[in-house]
C-alpha cells in the first residue's frame, strides 16, 4: 500500500472561500430587497461609520444559513471579500456590535423578522412560485406544535421547567406544506403550555400562509395539546375574516373518557367490524357526529352570513390479549384514540388516521432548527433577542429551502437518493459549503468553482433562476 503524500502547506496570493453558498442566498437577498424593507424604517447614520441595519441582519441571516448561531461567528466575515460581495454588504459588524444592535432592537425586529419571511415565501424563482407540496386531499398542511430546546444549568431569561423534564423553552414552530416550509418559528418560556395563546400563532400564520398562497385550502394538523373548543372555535373565526378554506385535524385528548366502558359497548355490538392485525392484536373504527361549529361570515357579497362546520371524530379502539413479546395478558388491554376534523365524509376514517400519521413528519423539521442549525442553545441571555434569533431561524431555514429545493432535485444534482425534499444539513454540505475562488476581473467579479464539483451545473443554473427580474 502507497504511503500517503508529503503535502506542502502554502498560502496562496489569491481569496478562496469555503461558503460559496452564500452567493444564492445574496441572490435571494436582492430578489427581495431587503434594504429597502429594513433602512428606511430603521435608519442609520452610515456616513459617520455606523452600520446599516439591513447589514446586521443579512450577516446575521448568512451565519444563520451556515448552521452557526454565534454572534462571535461573525468575526470570521470581517476578513473575506466575498461575504462582502455575496451578500451586498457595506460593511460587517462586530460580534459586540451585533449582539447590541440585537439587544437593543429584539422586540421590535419580531415583527420585522415576519415581514421578511413573508417576502422570501412569497418569491417567484424563475417565473413560479414556491411549490410548498399539498396533501391527497388538496390541501396545503398547516402543522403546528411545540418542541423544547434544552437550556439547562443557564440563568437565561423565560428559562423554565418543561413538559420534556429540563429547563429550557418551549418555542412553537408552524410549518406550510409538506416540504418544511415555516411560517412562525415563536419563542416562549419552558412552563407555557402547548394551546396557551396559540390562537394568536395561527392567526399570524394563516394571514401568511393566505398571503403566499392565493388559492389552496389548508388544514391544520395539532396534537392532542391543542384539542380545545376554543382554539377550534377562533381557528374558524379567522378562516372566516380571510375567506379561506380552513379544515380542522387535531387529535383528541380523551383525558377522563372511560375507556373500558366504550370497551365493553363496542365489543358487545354485533355491528362492530374488527380489523385482525396480528395474533392477539386487534383494532375497530367508528365516527361519531359532534355539534357543528357556526361562525360568521365577514367576507363576500353574502358577508354576515352564518356558517355552519360539521365536526365529527375518528375513534380507534386497540385490543391487545397478547402482549408483543408474546405472553398472554390475562384481561385484554384496551387503547382509545380519537381525531376531530372538520374534513367531509368523503375523507374516510383510515384516510383521516393516515393524514394525522404524516403531521409527524414534523418532528424531523425541529430537529433540523436543533441540529442543523444548531439551535439548541440560544445565544444570548435576554429573551427578547433570543426571540428574534428564532424568527429569523424560521426566515433561514424557508432559504435553505429554497435553494435546496432548485438543486438538490435536478436530474444532474449530486447523487442523492429520490426524495421530496433534502435536510438542511445536506443542503448545506452540498450547497453552502461550496470551496469557490473569487477573481476581480475588468470592473466584474467571478465566482470559480472546481471542474471536478459534481454540483456545478445545478449551482450555476440556480444562480441564473434567482436572479432579479
Amino acid at each position: 500500500m502507497a504511503d500517503p503524500v508529503e503535502f506542502v502547506v502554502k498560502k496562496l496570493p489569491y481569496d478562496l472561500s469555503s461558503h460559496g453558498g452564500l452567493a444564492l442566498v445574496g441572490r435571494l437577498f436582492k430578489r427581495i430587497n431587503l434594504p429597502a424593507m429594513i433602512d428606511p424604517k430603521y435608519p442609520v447614520q452610515t456616513e459617520r461609520g455606523g452600520i446599516a441595519n439591513s447589514d446586521i441582519l443579512k450577516c446575521y441571516l448568512g451565519l444563520l444559513t451556515l448552521g452557526k448561531n454565534d454572534f462571535e461567528a461573525v468575526e470570521g466575515f470581517r476578513s473575506q471579500r466575498f461575504v462582502h460581495q455575496a451578500l451586498g454588504l457595506r460593511a460587517v459588524p462586530s460580534s459586540a456590535t451585533l449582539r447590541q444592535r440585537f439587544d437593543a432592537m429584539g422586540t421590535e425586529w419580531s415583527d420585522l423578522a415576519d415581514r421578511i419571511n413573508r417576502a422570501v415565501l412569497g418569491l417567484h424563482i424563475n417565473g413560479a412560485p414556491i411549490d410548498f407540496g399539498a396533501l391527497s386531499t388538496g390541501h396545503l398542511p398547516l402543522d403546528i406544535d411545540t418542541f423544547v430546546m434544552d437550556q439547562s444549568d443557564t440563568a437565561k431569561e423565560g428559562v423554565s421547567y418543561t413538559y420534556a423534564g429540563v429547563d429550557g423553552y418551549c418555542p412553537i414552530a408552524l410549518y406550510l406544506g409538506t416540504r418544511g416550509y415555516c411560517l412562525e418559528l415563536d419563542l416562549r418560556a419552558g412552563s407555557q403550555h402547548s394551546a396557551c395563546e396559540s390562537e394568536y400563532n395561527i392567526e399570524r400564520a394563516l394571514g401568511m400562509a393566505c398571503a403566499v398562497n392565493a388559492a389552496a385550502a389548508f388544514l391544520l394538523r395539532a396534537d392532542s395539546g391543542f384539542c380545545s373548543q376554543h382554539l377550534i372555535t377562533q381557528t374558524l373565526e379567522q378562516a372566516a375574516r380571510l375567506g379561506r378554506q380552513v379544515d380542522l385535524l387535531i387529535k383528541w385528548n380523551p383525558r377522563s373518557a372511560p375507556v373500558e366502558q366504550i370497551a365493553t359497548q363496542r365489543c358487545a355490538d354485533t355491528a362492530t367490524v374488527w380489523t385482525q392485525l396480528r395474533v392477539g392484536k386487534r383494532e375497530c373504527l367508528w365516527t361519531e357526529a359532534l355539534s357543528a361549529i357556526e361562525v360568521t361570515d365577514t367576507q363576500g357579497a353574502m358577508a354576515h352570513r352564518t356558517l355552519r362546520h360539521p365536526l365529527r371524530r375518528v375513534y380507534r379502539l386497540t385490543e391487545r390479549s397478547i402482549d408483543r413479546r408474546g405472553n398472554a395478558l390475562l384481561l385484554p388491554e384496551y387503547v382509545l384514540e380519537g381525531w376531530t376534523t372538520t374534513l367531509g365524509p368523503q375523507v374516510g376514517n383510515e384516510e383521516v388516521i393516515a393524514l394525522y400519521r404524516d403531521h409527524a413528519t414534523h418532528e424531523q423539521f425541529h430537529a433540523e432548527f436543533k441540529t442543523d442549525m444548531d439551535l439548541r442553545r440560544l445565544p444570548s441571555g435576554k429573551f427578547a433577542t433570543n426571540h428574534l434569533v428564532c424568527a429569523l431561524a424560521a426566515v433561514a431555514m424557508n432559504l435553505l429551502r429554497i435553494v435546496g429545493q432548485h438543486t438538490l432535485h435536478e436530474s444532474d444534482s449530486p447523487l442523492r437518493k429520490a426524495a421530496l425534499r433534502r435536510r438542511i444539513k445536506t443542503v448545506m454540505q452540498e450547497m453552502m459549503f461550496k470551496a469557490a475562488r473569487i477573481i476581480s476581473h475588468a470592473r466584474g467579479w467571478v465566482l470559480g468553482i472546481s471542474g471536478s464539483d459534481s454540483g456545478f451545473a445545478v449551482f450555476e443554473r440556480a444562480f441564473g433562476k434567482m436572479k432579479a427580474a
